[in-house]
């Protein structure tokens, strides 16, 4: 025992995870302070590091500290688990697990007196009180380890009861107590905001009806309405009336938390950036202002974070050279703006607005690669062979002095033989052809490894010159496009294989196997229309319990599991796209595989990337609007410098919360365009459409229009003729006289009922195919 205790004493830094693997391994994975410090030996400092280095494991919830001072790690305990609340208006909610449980199938059910306080997105610990034989679990809240909302967006509501915030989100059920005193903002309050200027009340009578914003003040305890107490806030913010323009906006900045404006210590440090470039910057960089290098973007671009360059080599070999803002030379790690850039993780596109990471004076100015101006960039120059594999590679700090804007409809056109954009641009026609030739070659390449490409419609809003909604279009993509893509995506991979090669620590873009349970689903869906992924016969282990029903009876019941070895590729999907390509059902199988796939996030631990197909993948090439590719770049430019910028517990949480921040902008993004889309159809009441059955539940149909990508219910109630249930098994509506079905990937036509604009919700109902319609469609 003293050899063992010799061989665990740590060094003085002890590490998270060195600790919490320890733990982890020992009996029942827990231990309490004395234990750890007798065992390690630990004397003075090395105690005061220890105890530190709990709280930091205790925080993130990697331990739990149980009464009598046991720490457990959470990973290994069958009665514990950590994870993201997910409430639902009626009170009750579901732990949704970090990692898996065993014996678990899904998430942790937490009933209405069990949320112990917790509000929608809370982190928290939980006890599991029991598992059913099905897998199925519930719970209740230990400790909240993070809270999602120091801030809740509502309506002011005065009652008899006093000062109420009816909260924007269904899912914060609680009204929140405002005491009279706290109903009016300070005026320092009111400048975080990106809209209109707030409205100006004196008193709290002049608040009723108005959206606000709440700082809260006390959490409430949650659990049965008449029991639980109201959490308690004061406002900080006036933003408008309901129906003020812009108000939504507003209203979502507020409701998913998007830092929308620097500190002034942030601001003071943009400003005092130099707008030209001195000379001793261009020290130590290599030079390339003399190459016809280019940007190619949107046409309402900003930004330029990438600039290119190809070439045909007497070898007949490629040389594409990768050029991006070097915003590492601007942002030092620790610095205001940094610490700020961290926080929002990634810009936020809105359809008439932005919330970008970067002060402008980067984000648009210094960082952004224009025309005809010396700009700092970070380069890789890569050459490839004919068959587009890689055989040579450099990266360098360097400065460009880009040629020419080119936009994605010009280059499109170039390409395409339009006379007045092959005249204006005569000196770089044979280099965009260059380009497409190449780009070409690294495509078939990528499509012969098994990348998939789901060419799925993305949406476009449109708005009239007052910013009112006119239109929903399908974002064009063109040759230029495609460009693009393949030349960012070849930079990505080799800054990903170069840095896990010279570097301890990285940073990955990741996109896991798919689950296998989502794999059996979309082939039970799959095989309706004749088709498959190719996976062979799904392993499934099925279960069979029996629930007792409110009337004293019992009830059998089987449950299957999908075996977790099931053996899955990209090429699965590749191949399964390519033969439905051109097919009515296309669209919505396409639709269905991208929900089968897990989403892609950050992490420290390379397990490839599924969809690309590619064993090394990572972000490089937007450091102005994403937090992880500005990392990398710190990280390239420490390997070419012989130092290490960061070690793998800092990258790892920088993973997590770029992870986290990236999902926080995108729920954002697509909230409002839903709800910019229920107030463009709550004009268009009792008018018809065509549509697409996407998915059936118990509830009903959820219908998209063609067209205008606006998808609503089709309650089962409202389903014409007789009586429909809903057939689990074969997801499927099925009248219960007549058997008539209702299937994923029918085409139906709909009339628009009903629209709740603040909960983005439409709804329809069918319309018989001998019903002559009485309004024209739009």
């Amino acid at each position: 025992m003293k050899e063992q205790g010799k061989q665990r004493e740590p060094k003085p830094g002890m590490t998270e995870s060195a600790l919490l693997a320890y733990i982890t391994r020992l009996p029942h994975a827990k231990a309490n302070f004395k234990q750890l410090t007798r065992e390690f030996g630990a004397k003075g400092g090395e105690r005061d590091n220890i105890e530190a280095t709990l709280e930091r494991l205790v925080t993130r919830g990697d331990l739990v500290e149980m009464r009598g001072g046991h720490f457990v790690a959470t990973a290994r305990s069958r009665e514990l688990a950590v994870g993201r609340i997910s409430m639902h208006r009626d009170g009750y909610g579901f732990l949704i697990p970090d990692r898996p449980v065993e014996g678990l199938a899904g998430d942790i059910y937490l009933p209405v007196d069990g949320t112990g306080g917790a509000m929608h997105g809370d982190r928290a610990i939980i006890r599991i009180a029991r598992i059913e034989r099905d897998g199925k679990a519930d719970g209740e809240v230990l400790k909240i380890l993070k809270r999602a909302h120091p801030t809740v967006v509502g309506e002011f509501r005065i009652t008899q009861r006093g000062h109420f915030v009816i909260p924007q989100d269904e899912r914060l059920r609680e009204w929140i107590e405002i005491p009279e005193d706290m109903a009016i903002p300070l005026p320092s309050a009111q400048i975080d905001r990106i809209g209109p200027k707030p409205l100006a009340v004196a008193d709290a009578a002049e608040l009723n009806g108005l959206i606000v914003n709440v700082e809260l003040l006390e959490y409430g305890t949650g659990g049965h309405p008449r029991r639980a107490e109201k959490p308690v806030g004061r406002i900080v913010e006036i933003l408008g009336k309901p129906g003020d323009f812009g108000i939504d906006v507003e209203i979502i900045i507020r409701k998913h938390h998007l830092p929308n404006h620097f500190p002034p210590e942030a601001a003071e440090q943009a400003q005092s950036v130099p707008s030209v470039i001195a000379a001793w910057e261009l020290t130590g960089r290599r030079d390339f202002r003399d190459m016809p290098i280019v940007t190619i973007d949107g046409e309402t671009a900003r930004d330029f974070d990438d600039a290119v360059w190809v070439d045909r080599l007497d070898n007949g070999h490629y040389a594409l050279h990768v050029h991006i803002a070097d915003v590492s030379h601007y942002v030092k790690p620790g610095t205001p703006i940094d610490v700020e850039a961290r926080l929002r993780g990634t810009s936020v596109y809105f359809p008439d607005r932005a919330v970008p990471m970067l002060p402008f004076e980067l984000s648009t100015e210094i960082c952004s690669l224009k025309p005809h101006a010396d700009r700092l960039v970070m380069s890789a120059l890569m050459e490839f062979d004919r068959q587009g594999e890689m055989v040579a590679q450099e990266f360098c700090r360097g400065v460009i002095r880009s040629h020419e804007r080119m936009t994605y409809t010009n280059v499109h056109l170039l390409l395409e033989g339009d006379p007045a954009q092959r005249e204006r641009y005569a000196s770089l026609v044979p280099r965009f052809e260059t380009m497409q030739e190449f780009a070409n070659i690294l495509n078939r390449k990528r499509v012969k490894r098994g990348s998939i490409d789901f060419d799925l419609p993305e949406p476009v809003i449109e708005f009239d010159e007052e910013g009112s909604m006119t239109g929903v279009t399908r974002l064009p993509r063109n040759a230029a496009h495609g460009i693009i893509e393949e030349f960012m995506l070849a930079a990505n991979e080799a800054v990903a294989a170069h840095l896990g090669n010279v570097t301890p620590a990285s940073l990955y873009r990741i996109h896991e196997i798919p689950d296998p349970k989502r794999v059996m689903e979309f082939e039970e869906v799959a095989a309706h229309f004749g088709v498959s992924l190719g996976v062979g016969a799904i392993p499934v282990r099925k279960v069979t319990y029996t629930e007792k029903r409110r009337d004293g009876g019992r009830s059998r019941h089987q449950m299957q599991f999908a075996d977790a070895q099931l053996k899955v590729t990209s090429r699965n999907y590749q191949k399964l796209i390519a033969k439905i390509q051109g097919r009515p059902e296309e669209r919505i199988l396409s639709f269905l595989m991208l929900r089968s796939l897990k989403q892609a996030r950050y992490s420290t631990e390379n397990d490839g990337h599924f969809a690309l197909a590619a064993e090394n993948y990572t972000h490089f090439t937007s450091p102005i609007r994403r937090y992880p590719d500005l990392v990398i770049h710190r990280l390239l430019g420490a390997s070419m410098e012989g130092w290490i910028y960061a070690e793998e517990p800092e990258l790892r949480s920088i993973a997590d919360e770029c992870s986290q921040t990236e999902r926080r902008a995108a729920e954002a993004e697509r909230e409002l365009v839903e709800w910019k889309k229920a107030k463009f159809m709550a004009e268009r009441v009792g008018e018809e459409f065509d549509g697409l059955i996407i998915s059936t539940t118990k509830y009903g149909l959820f219908v998209e229009l063609q067209d205008l990508f606006v998808e609503g219910l089709v309650p089962i109630d409202s389903l014409p003729g007789e009586r429909y249930a809903y057939l689990e098994k074969v997801r499927k509506i099925v009248g219960q006289r007549t058997r008539r079905e209702f299937a994923i990937g029918d085409a139906v036509r709909v009339s628009l009922d009903r629209v709740d604009p603040s909960e983005r919700k439409l709804q329809f109902s069918l319309i018989e195919p001998e019903r002559k319609s009485k309004k024209k469609r739009y």
